[in-house]
């Protein structure tokens, strides 16, 4: 029953040993891996990933707002049929989003994004947001949509925005540093379990920092956010794979 609803198992971190890590987490009891691709390369790399693994891994088709903002209207056009095209085989849309951090094209990111979210409501699939220093950007344009299943990644926005998510019903991943963040810690306290889900982010984002981050450290998190929530593991699981359910499984 556990879950990581985002991580990159096709990077190259994992090319010496991708199969071991993928048994690793089938140990640990991992039932699915969402991977997330980012652009054309990675989002064929991501379903062949899934086609090899169909077991655990599914595919989450993508377009990194620092991408998407270097693309001509017919690339991105390219792009985002690709990921259309390809509906039947994914999950989710995601990574997608804006990125504000290191660069200041913010205008043609959001164009991207729009184009994104349009799609995503016509072939009706969930979204996996990426929103960093732009979470209140992300969240003001989602507000605006009739979108109902979205799940924010690794999100480091104020307490008042994640408050704003979870009354929409939308769900936050809580990824492995929250053992080492009180960022996450803290939004751990604030949002009922029933809006939470986990993610590893491999292979960033991993509990002691500098060391690469797998699947199986979605496990860690669990047991973290049982610990703050005052319940135990099993009850802590259930209501986390539920969740995934809901917004990745259900019509």
């Amino acid at each position: 029953m556990l879950v990581d609803v985002h991580c990159h198992l096709n990077f190259e971190n994992f090319d010496h040993d991708r199969d071991m890590v993928i048994q690793n987490a089938l140990k640990t009891g991992l039932s699915t891996i969402i991977n997330s691709g980012t652009n054309y390369k990675e989002n064929q790399e991501t379903l062949n990933l899934a086609l090899k693994y169909p077991n655990i891994i599914k595919a989450s088709l993508g377009l990194y707002p620092t991408h998407a903002s270097k693309l001509s209207d017919e690339e991105l056009e390219k792009e985002l049929e690709f990921i259309k095209s390809n509906k039947d085989k994914i999950i989710a849309v995601g990574e997608v989003g804006l990125d504000f951090k290191s660069e200041d094209d913010y205008s043609k990111q959001k164009t991207a994004f729009l184009k994104v979210i349009e799609m995503s409501e016509k072939i009706d699939k969930p979204l996996i947001i990426h929103s960093r220093q732009a979470e209140k950007e992300v969240v003001e344009m989602l507000e605006s949509t009739k979108l109902k299943k979205i799940n924010f990644h690794c999100f480091m926005g104020n307490f008042k925005l994640v408050k704003r998510i979870i009354d929409k019903g939308w769900c936050l991943s809580i990824p492995p540093i929250i053992l080492r963040s009180l960022h996450f810690q803290g939004v751990v306290n604030l949002v009922p379990v029933t809006s939470l889900l986990t993610e590893t982010d491999s292979p960033f984002l991993s509990p002691p920092p500098k060391l690469r981050n797998e699947p199986s450290n979605v496990k860690l998190v669990v047991q973290k956010i049982s610990e703050l929530k005052n319940m135990n593991f099993e009850e802590t699981k259930k209501n986390i794979f539920s969740n995934f359910q809901k917004i990745f499984l259900k019509k």
